[in-house]
Protein backbone atom coordinates (compact mmCIF):
# COMPACT_ATOMS: atom_id res chain seq x y z
CA UNK A 1 0.00 0.00 0.00
CA UNK A 2 2.89 2.65 1.00
CA UNK A 3 4.67 2.01 -2.38
CA UNK A 4 1.38 2.07 -4.24
CA UNK A 5 0.91 5.38 -2.75
CA UNK A 6 4.80 6.55 -3.35
CA UNK A 7 4.16 6.22 -7.02
CA UNK A 8 0.94 7.88 -7.59
CA UNK A 9 2.12 10.47 -5.66
CA UNK A 10 5.70 10.50 -7.62
CA UNK A 11 3.00 9.98 -10.89
CA UNK A 12 0.94 13.21 -9.96
CA UNK A 13 4.12 15.35 -10.57
CA UNK A 14 4.12 16.12 -13.96
CA UNK A 15 0.51 16.36 -14.19
CA UNK A 16 0.73 19.19 -11.50
CA UNK A 17 3.53 20.79 -13.76
CA UNK A 18 1.94 20.34 -16.95
CA UNK A 19 -1.37 21.93 -15.14
CA UNK A 20 0.68 24.72 -13.71
CA UNK A 21 2.62 25.48 -16.90
CA UNK A 22 -1.26 25.82 -19.06
CA UNK A 23 -2.36 27.87 -16.47
CA UNK A 24 0.75 30.23 -16.68
CA UNK A 25 0.54 30.39 -20.38
CA UNK A 26 -3.25 30.46 -21.01
CA UNK A 27 -4.14 33.06 -18.55
CA UNK A 28 -1.43 35.53 -20.42
CA UNK A 29 -2.80 34.71 -24.05
CA UNK A 30 -5.53 36.93 -22.46
CA UNK A 31 -5.22 40.55 -24.26
CA UNK A 32 -4.32 42.85 -21.57
CA UNK A 33 -2.18 42.15 -18.53
CA UNK A 34 -2.45 42.33 -15.18
CA UNK A 35 -1.52 46.36 -14.15
CA UNK A 36 -3.40 47.61 -17.13
CA UNK A 37 -6.36 45.70 -15.65
CA UNK A 38 -5.94 46.99 -12.32
CA UNK A 39 -5.75 50.43 -12.70
CA UNK A 40 -8.25 50.75 -15.44
CA UNK A 41 -8.76 53.58 -17.67
CA UNK A 42 -9.22 56.50 -15.56
CA UNK A 43 -5.81 56.27 -13.96
CA UNK A 44 -2.95 57.87 -16.76
CA UNK A 45 0.66 56.59 -16.13
CA UNK A 46 3.55 57.87 -18.45
CA UNK A 47 5.49 55.14 -20.51
CA UNK A 48 8.13 55.19 -17.19
CA UNK A 49 5.68 54.77 -14.77
CA UNK A 50 4.10 51.78 -16.83
CA UNK A 51 7.56 50.20 -17.12
CA UNK A 52 8.65 50.64 -13.32
CA UNK A 53 5.29 48.78 -12.19
CA UNK A 54 5.85 46.05 -14.61
CA UNK A 55 9.36 45.22 -13.25
CA UNK A 56 8.39 45.56 -9.83
CA UNK A 57 5.53 42.67 -10.67
CA UNK A 58 8.10 40.65 -12.66
CA UNK A 59 5.86 40.99 -15.89
CA UNK A 60 8.97 42.69 -17.89
CA UNK A 61 10.94 39.27 -18.01
CA UNK A 62 10.69 36.98 -20.51
CA UNK A 63 7.98 34.25 -19.64
CA UNK A 64 10.23 31.10 -19.10
CA UNK A 65 11.84 33.15 -16.32
CA UNK A 66 8.43 33.82 -15.39
CA UNK A 67 7.41 30.21 -14.89
CA UNK A 68 10.74 29.55 -13.37
CA UNK A 69 10.90 32.38 -10.69
CA UNK A 70 6.91 30.93 -10.06
CA UNK A 71 7.87 27.47 -10.10
CA UNK A 72 10.30 28.51 -8.04
CA UNK A 73 8.82 30.51 -5.49
CA UNK A 74 5.59 27.41 -5.28
CA UNK A 75 8.31 24.66 -4.32
CA UNK A 76 9.57 27.33 -1.45
CA UNK A 77 5.82 27.55 -0.38
CA UNK A 78 5.68 30.82 -1.67
CA UNK A 79 2.97 31.27 -4.02
CA UNK A 80 3.20 35.32 -4.35
CA UNK A 81 0.90 38.32 -4.07
CA UNK A 82 -2.61 38.73 -5.88
CA UNK A 83 -2.48 42.23 -7.32
CA UNK A 84 -5.69 43.52 -6.42
CA UNK A 85 -6.03 42.88 -2.98
CA UNK A 86 -1.69 42.79 -1.86
CA UNK A 87 -2.35 39.83 0.11
CA UNK A 88 -0.58 36.51 -0.22
CA UNK A 89 -2.07 33.99 -2.64
CA UNK A 90 -2.11 31.03 -0.38
CA UNK A 91 -4.00 33.59 2.20
CA UNK A 92 -6.99 34.12 -0.21
CA UNK A 93 -7.58 30.69 -1.23
CA UNK A 94 -7.38 29.40 2.36
CA UNK A 95 -9.41 31.81 2.98
CA UNK A 96 -12.32 31.26 0.62
CA UNK A 97 -11.62 26.90 0.25
CA UNK A 98 -13.82 26.43 2.90
CA UNK A 99 -16.94 27.54 1.58
CA UNK A 100 -15.68 25.55 -2.02
CA UNK A 101 -15.46 22.53 -0.22
CA UNK A 102 -18.45 22.58 1.85
CA UNK A 103 -20.33 23.37 -1.37
CA UNK A 104 -18.73 20.02 -3.07
CA UNK A 105 -19.39 17.88 -0.51
CA UNK A 106 -22.71 19.20 0.27
CA UNK A 107 -23.32 18.34 -3.72
CA UNK A 108 -22.05 15.27 -3.67
CA UNK A 109 -24.13 13.91 -0.61
CA UNK A 110 -27.17 15.09 -2.67
CA UNK A 111 -25.60 12.86 -6.12
CA UNK A 112 -24.97 9.58 -3.65
CA UNK A 113 -28.52 10.31 -1.29
CA UNK A 114 -30.43 10.29 -4.54
CA UNK A 115 -28.47 8.83 -7.13
CA UNK A 116 -27.54 5.41 -5.69
CA UNK A 117 -30.84 4.67 -4.22
CA UNK A 118 -32.78 5.04 -7.55
CA UNK A 119 -30.16 3.20 -9.80
CA UNK A 120 -30.30 0.68 -7.54
CA UNK A 121 -34.14 0.44 -7.71
CA UNK A 122 -34.28 0.78 -11.30
CA UNK A 123 -32.00 -1.87 -11.73
CA UNK A 124 -34.01 -4.42 -9.38
CA UNK A 125 -36.89 -3.10 -11.64
CA UNK A 126 -35.58 -2.96 -15.19
CA UNK A 127 -38.71 -1.98 -18.04
CA UNK A 128 -41.01 -1.05 -15.25
CA UNK A 129 -42.76 2.22 -14.84
CA UNK A 130 -40.37 3.25 -11.98
CA UNK A 131 -37.64 2.29 -14.30
CA UNK A 132 -39.10 4.23 -17.15
CA UNK A 133 -39.64 7.44 -14.72
CA UNK A 134 -35.87 7.51 -13.50
CA UNK A 135 -34.76 7.22 -16.40
CA UNK A 136 -36.38 10.12 -17.99
CA UNK A 137 -35.44 12.01 -14.74
CA UNK A 138 -32.08 11.49 -15.83
CA UNK A 139 -31.87 12.84 -18.95
CA UNK A 140 -33.96 15.72 -17.72
CA UNK A 141 -31.04 16.27 -14.72
CA UNK A 142 -28.26 15.73 -17.09
CA UNK A 143 -30.05 18.67 -19.82
CA UNK A 144 -30.53 21.55 -17.08
CA UNK A 145 -27.54 23.45 -17.85
CA UNK A 146 -26.95 24.80 -13.86
CA UNK A 147 -27.13 28.81 -14.64
CA UNK A 148 -30.10 28.26 -15.83
CA UNK A 149 -31.27 25.90 -12.66
CA UNK A 150 -29.74 28.46 -10.29
CA UNK A 151 -31.66 30.99 -11.82
CA UNK A 152 -35.02 28.94 -11.88
CA UNK A 153 -34.27 28.32 -8.27
CA UNK A 154 -33.60 31.60 -6.96
CA UNK A 155 -37.14 33.20 -9.11
CA UNK A 156 -39.38 30.54 -7.91
CA UNK A 157 -38.47 29.28 -4.15
CA UNK A 158 -36.70 33.24 -3.42
CA UNK A 159 -38.73 35.89 -4.43
CA UNK A 160 -41.77 33.96 -4.98
CA UNK A 161 -42.54 31.73 -2.38
CA UNK A 162 -40.33 32.65 0.16
CA UNK A 163 -38.84 29.70 1.60
CA UNK A 164 -35.21 30.18 2.10
CA UNK A 165 -33.16 33.38 2.13
CA UNK A 166 -32.14 35.19 -1.44
CA UNK A 167 -28.87 35.11 -2.66
CA UNK A 168 -25.87 36.99 -0.24
CA UNK A 169 -25.38 37.59 2.90
CA UNK A 170 -23.12 34.13 3.35
CA UNK A 171 -22.27 33.07 7.03
CA UNK A 172 -19.34 30.70 7.47
CA UNK A 173 -20.46 27.10 9.21
CA UNK A 174 -18.62 27.81 12.45
CA UNK A 175 -20.27 31.19 13.19
CA UNK A 176 -24.00 29.82 12.37
CA UNK A 177 -24.11 26.30 11.05
CA UNK A 178 -28.15 26.70 10.61
CA UNK A 179 -28.03 29.86 8.41
CA UNK A 180 -25.31 28.69 6.59
CA UNK A 181 -27.18 25.09 5.66
CA UNK A 182 -29.95 27.27 4.43
CA UNK A 183 -28.29 29.96 2.08
CA UNK A 184 -26.00 26.71 0.72
CA UNK A 185 -29.16 24.12 0.23
CA UNK A 186 -30.23 25.91 -3.51
CA UNK A 187 -26.50 25.92 -5.05
CA UNK A 188 -25.58 22.35 -3.50
CA UNK A 189 -28.99 21.51 -5.22
CA UNK A 190 -27.82 23.32 -8.48
CA UNK A 191 -24.61 22.04 -8.46
CA UNK A 192 -25.56 18.09 -7.24
CA UNK A 193 -28.47 17.83 -9.39
CA UNK A 194 -26.52 16.88 -12.47
CA UNK A 195 -24.45 14.66 -10.60
CA UNK A 196 -26.90 13.28 -8.95
CA UNK A 197 -28.25 12.23 -11.96
CA UNK A 198 -25.12 10.52 -13.31
CA UNK A 199 -24.98 8.72 -10.75
CA UNK A 200 -28.30 7.34 -10.76
CA UNK A 201 -27.60 6.09 -14.73
CA UNK A 202 -24.16 4.59 -14.38
CA UNK A 203 -25.79 2.58 -10.25
CA UNK A 204 -28.27 1.28 -13.00
CA UNK A 205 -25.98 0.11 -15.21
CA UNK A 206 -23.23 -1.07 -13.00
CA UNK A 207 -26.51 -3.33 -11.05
CA UNK A 208 -27.46 -4.57 -14.27
CA UNK A 209 -23.90 -6.16 -14.62
CA UNK A 210 -23.56 -7.04 -11.33
CA UNK A 211 -26.91 -8.53 -11.30
CA UNK A 212 -26.41 -10.70 -14.41
CA UNK A 213 -23.49 -12.29 -12.86
CA UNK A 214 -23.08 -15.93 -11.89
CA UNK A 215 -22.33 -16.01 -8.48
CA UNK A 216 -25.28 -13.36 -8.01
CA UNK A 217 -27.67 -16.20 -9.31
CA UNK A 218 -25.74 -19.00 -7.29
CA UNK A 219 -26.41 -17.29 -4.29
CA UNK A 220 -29.76 -16.77 -4.66
CA UNK A 221 -30.07 -20.72 -5.87
CA UNK A 222 -28.45 -20.98 -2.44
CA UNK A 223 -31.23 -20.19 -0.83
CA UNK A 224 -30.16 -16.21 0.40
CA UNK A 225 -33.11 -13.83 0.94
CA UNK A 226 -33.18 -11.38 -2.29
CA UNK A 227 -31.96 -8.06 0.66
CA UNK A 228 -29.04 -10.47 1.51
CA UNK A 229 -28.21 -10.77 -1.93
CA UNK A 230 -28.24 -7.17 -3.06
CA UNK A 231 -25.87 -6.22 0.69
CA UNK A 232 -23.43 -8.84 0.21
CA UNK A 233 -22.75 -9.52 -3.69
CA UNK A 234 -24.19 -6.71 -5.54
CA UNK A 235 -24.14 -3.30 -3.95
CA UNK A 236 -20.90 -3.73 -3.21
CA UNK A 237 -19.57 -4.69 -6.45
CA UNK A 238 -21.58 -2.33 -8.57
CA UNK A 239 -20.17 0.08 -6.34
CA UNK A 240 -16.73 0.17 -8.13
CA UNK A 241 -17.49 1.59 -11.19
CA UNK A 242 -19.72 3.91 -8.98
CA UNK A 243 -17.00 5.14 -7.13
CA UNK A 244 -15.07 6.04 -9.76
CA UNK A 245 -17.72 8.28 -11.32
CA UNK A 246 -18.12 10.19 -8.07
CA UNK A 247 -14.23 10.34 -7.55
CA UNK A 248 -14.09 12.08 -11.30
CA UNK A 249 -17.32 13.93 -10.59
CA UNK A 250 -16.29 15.55 -7.21
CA UNK A 251 -13.03 16.94 -8.08
CA UNK A 252 -14.55 18.71 -11.23
CA UNK A 253 -17.04 20.01 -8.41
CA UNK A 254 -14.30 21.84 -7.11
CA UNK A 255 -13.30 23.41 -9.92
CA UNK A 256 -16.64 23.25 -11.73
CA UNK A 257 -18.11 25.50 -9.16
CA UNK A 258 -17.13 28.79 -10.76
CA UNK A 259 -20.63 30.08 -12.31
CA UNK A 260 -22.92 28.82 -8.83
CA UNK A 261 -20.94 30.43 -6.87
CA UNK A 262 -21.38 33.82 -9.12
CA UNK A 263 -25.12 33.26 -9.26
CA UNK A 264 -25.31 32.69 -5.54
CA UNK A 265 -22.42 35.29 -4.75
CA UNK A 266 -20.91 32.26 -2.42
CA UNK A 267 -17.47 33.76 -1.52
CA UNK A 268 -15.51 30.24 -2.72
CA UNK A 269 -12.32 29.83 -4.84
CA UNK A 270 -15.30 29.66 -8.27
CA UNK A 271 -15.99 33.19 -7.69
CA UNK A 272 -12.62 34.41 -6.49
CA UNK A 273 -10.96 32.82 -9.54
CA UNK A 274 -13.33 34.18 -11.70
CA UNK A 275 -12.90 37.69 -10.54
CA UNK A 276 -8.99 36.96 -10.81
CA UNK A 277 -9.39 35.96 -14.00
CA UNK A 278 -11.45 39.48 -15.42
CA UNK A 279 -8.76 41.18 -13.45
CA UNK A 280 -5.66 39.67 -14.74
CA UNK A 281 -4.25 38.58 -11.01
CA UNK A 282 -1.88 36.21 -12.99
CA UNK A 283 -0.40 35.22 -9.27
CA UNK A 284 -3.60 34.10 -7.77
CA UNK A 285 -5.21 32.67 -10.93
CA UNK A 286 -2.26 29.94 -11.03
CA UNK A 287 -2.18 29.34 -7.51
CA UNK A 288 -5.86 29.09 -7.41
CA UNK A 289 -5.97 26.28 -10.49
CA UNK A 290 -2.76 24.74 -8.95
CA UNK A 291 -4.42 24.09 -5.93
CA UNK A 292 -7.87 22.70 -7.14
CA UNK A 293 -5.34 20.59 -9.36
CA UNK A 294 -3.97 19.34 -6.02
CA UNK A 295 -7.00 18.44 -3.91
CA UNK A 296 -8.53 16.78 -7.86
CA UNK A 297 -5.06 14.36 -7.72
CA UNK A 298 -5.61 13.76 -4.02
CA UNK A 299 -9.31 12.85 -4.41
CA UNK A 300 -8.58 10.40 -7.40
CA UNK A 301 -5.64 8.91 -5.00
CA UNK A 302 -8.08 8.33 -2.36
CA UNK A 303 -10.53 6.97 -4.97
CA UNK A 304 -8.07 4.32 -5.55
CA UNK A 305 -7.32 3.80 -2.24
CA UNK A 306 -10.96 3.03 -1.75
CA UNK A 307 -10.96 -0.01 -4.71
CA UNK A 308 -9.49 -2.30 -2.26
CA UNK A 309 -11.84 -2.47 0.68
CA UNK A 310 -14.92 -2.41 -2.28
CA UNK A 311 -13.45 -5.62 -3.67
CA UNK A 312 -10.23 -7.45 -2.07
CA UNK A 313 -9.53 -9.28 -4.73
CA UNK A 314 -7.93 -5.89 -6.09
CA UNK A 315 -4.56 -5.73 -5.27
CA UNK A 316 -3.12 -1.97 -5.46
CA UNK A 317 0.79 -2.69 -6.19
Amino acid sequence: MNRYLAKRLVGAVPTLLGVSLLTFLFIRLIPGDAIAARLGTSTALTPEQLASLRAYFGLDQPLPQQYWGWLSSIARGDAGFSIRTGRPVFVEIAQRLPATLELATAAALIAIAVGIPLGLVSALRPRSRLDLLVRVGGLVGLSLPSFWLGTLIIVLFSLYLRWLPNTGGYVELTQDPLGNLRLLLFPAVTLGLGLAAATMRMTRSAMLDVLGADYVRTAGAKGLAPRVVVRRHVLKNGLIVVVTLLGIQVGQLLGGAVVVEEIFSIPGVGRMLLTAIVQRDYALVQGAVLAIAVLFVVLNIAVDLLYGYLDPRIRLA
